[in-house]
């Protein structure tokens, strides 16, 4: 099969799998506003995890949610996060700051009331470049920000971070 042939079948299958919503709009806009929580994060699959307080405005339009925030732990740490979504015909891609190893690519595709994301890190994270992340609207006042990875020593998927938000 041609490198052509096999893009153009790789994108079929991600339209198919992830097709856009009639009501991307109104759901991205469902995502406006102040959101405040906490939750925690994981240096690396491996390490215990470290509570943060965490505060985000989101931004929408049409096609595109914007999630700008900070998160704090242990008192003296503090991180900017971002997440930057872009609805399109054959699924969802954006990025994602806050990881030390640069901004990372986000690709996927909308699931009931979720973005589910394929994250492609700047650099190697827990022996690859790949883990996931997923979107979700947890009722009309909440939203949960989850990043998975694959522990490289067991297999096994490790959450490495989670953070539970609500509208302010």
């Amino acid at each position: 099969m041609s490198r052509l042939s096999s893009l153009l079948a790789a994108a079929a299958l991600c339209s198919a799998a992830f097709p856009a919503h009639a009501d991307d709009a109104s759901f991205l806009a469902s995502f406006a506003g102040n959101w405040s929580g906490a939750g925690q994060f994981r240096i690396s699959t491996a390490s215990p995890p470290v509570p943060v307080t965490c505060a985000f405005d989101a931004t929408t339009s049409a096609t595109r949610l914007t999630l700008d925030g900070k998160c704090r732990g242990m008192v003296v740490v503090s991180r900017r996060i971002g997440v930057t979504l872009n609805t399109e015909a054959n699924g969802v891609s954006g990025s994602y700051v806050g990881s030390t190893t640069g901004p990372a690519g986000l690709a996927g595709g909308r699931s009931g009331d979720a973005f589910d994301l394929a994250i492609r890190w700047a650099k190697t994270v827990n022996g690859d470049r790949d883990a996931r992340m997923k979107v979700e609207k947890t009722g009309a006042g909440g939203m949960r920000l989850t990043t998975t990875d694959v522990d490289p020593k067991t297999g096994r998927s490790v959450v490495t971070g989670k953070i539970e938000l609500t509208r302010l």
